[in-house]
């Protein structure tokens, strides 16, 4: 299959000059980087519980908090708008 793809022109000429010093073509060195990219692992945050997830994000959330003006905290309104629902 054949692609477009823009390069900057500096890298292009980089990748140009490398794949000429090692006497391949640049065609044959970008298949070799897409296949290695593809071949890498991918690392996410898949050995968190959902629960667990959120509990980061929250305990983060109250670290950044921690220097904020003086007043209710959006998670302590929506808690407030929640039970006033729940009420009803």
């Amino acid at each position: 299959m054949k692609a477009t793809i823009d390069i900057p022109d500096d890298l292009y000429r980089r990748v140009k000059a490398k794949s000429a010093l090692e006497g391949r073509a640049v065609r044959e060195v970008t298949i070799e980087l897409y296949q290695s990219w593809l071949a890498k692992e991918v690392v996410t945050g898949a050995t968190q519980t959902p629960e667990e997830w959120l509990a980061d994000w929250l305990r983060l959330a109250d670290e950044l908090m921690k220097d904020a003006p003086p007043g209710p905290t959006a998670r302590e309104l929506l808690e407030e708008e929640r039970n006033r629902l729940e009420r009803r």
